[in-house]
């Protein structure tokens, strides 16, 4: 069952509302994504991560058996933490862009509802997910793009930053996972790290790509960009009791080209 609501409206809230009373978990993943983007359309932040969220975390005190609201978040919360592994202990009062400030705020919202609304709540904060049917502004996509059509890419800081790259089938079996779990008794608020614990540079990341493609990259290089961290580490912290990675980055990497060349390039 689909239906297309935008989250910010709240007609479309209350009519989903309305049509289905009896809902007892949400995930809610909707959101406007990415770091750069906020330096030109801050708005579009505003509208679906702030408004937006704060229209669906209402809709779910509404519902009267709901049970438990599972959200994203996102590792950009950690900011300039230099505090390796990233731990959900860490401060997260320092983002570096206006979508990490977006995210940090939902944190802070979901747990003011379940203070006051006694709600269940659990954030998740994303590592660098990839994988099929991935997002086209992220570099693997760009870059498996730039090298199938021999275009140039762009590597910032000459690809020396690091990120705790996660595979899209190891986030699906955890979330669904922490879905399907018994819930304690009480109203419960909870943040866990969805992350591989393996690091890698994005230069590493290219190296690979060039190896599955059979394609050189032709690469122009560009200072590191102004709200990109260095270095991203999901720290295990609690994350042991709902994420496993499985997945290596040469064959989540491996499937994810495979996939492009079947979807966009017909092979």
């Amino acid at each position: 069952m689909f239906y297309q609501y935008d989250i910010a409206c709240q007609e479309d809230m209350k009519h989903l509302n309305a049509r289905h009373p009896d809902v007892t978990h949400v995930l809610h993943l909707a959101a406007q994504a990415g770091v750069r983007h906020g330096l030109t359309h801050p708005m579009d932040y505003a509208k679906t991560n702030l408004f937006g969220f704060v229209n669906m975390i209402e809709t779910c005190r509404n519902w009267k058996k709901l049970e438990h609201f599972v959200y994203a978040s996102s590792s950009s919360v950690y900011g300039g933490n230099t505090q390796y592994p990233f731990s959900v202990q860490d401060s997260v009062r320092h983002p570096l862009s206006l979508y990490a400030a977006t995210k940090q705020s939902n944190e802070l919202i979901a747990y003011a509802y379940h203070h006051a609304f006694q709600l269940s709540c659990t954030a998740l904060r994303f590592f660098t997910v990839y994988g099929p049917w991935g997002r086209p502004d992220m570099a693997i996509f760009l870059f498996t793009k730039a090298l199938f059509e021999d275009e140039p890419l762009t590597l910032f800081n000459e690809g020396n930053m690091w990120r705790s790259f996660t595979f899209i089938d190891d986030i699906v079996d955890s979330v669904t996972r922490l879905l399907t779990s018994p819930l304690p008794s009480c109203p419960f608020y909870q943040l866990f790290n969805l992350g591989s614990s393996n690091i890698h540079s994005i230069k590493e990341v290219l190296e690979i790509l060039e190896r599955l493609t059979q394609k050189k990259a032709r690469v122009q290089q560009e200072p590191a960009h102004i709200m990109d961290v260095p270095k991203t580490h999901a720290g295990l912290d609690n994350q042991d009791l709902v994420f496993s990675s499985k997945v290596s980055l040469t064959e989540g990497l491996e499937r994810f080209v495979t996939w492009y060349k079947q979807f966009y390039l017909g092979a």
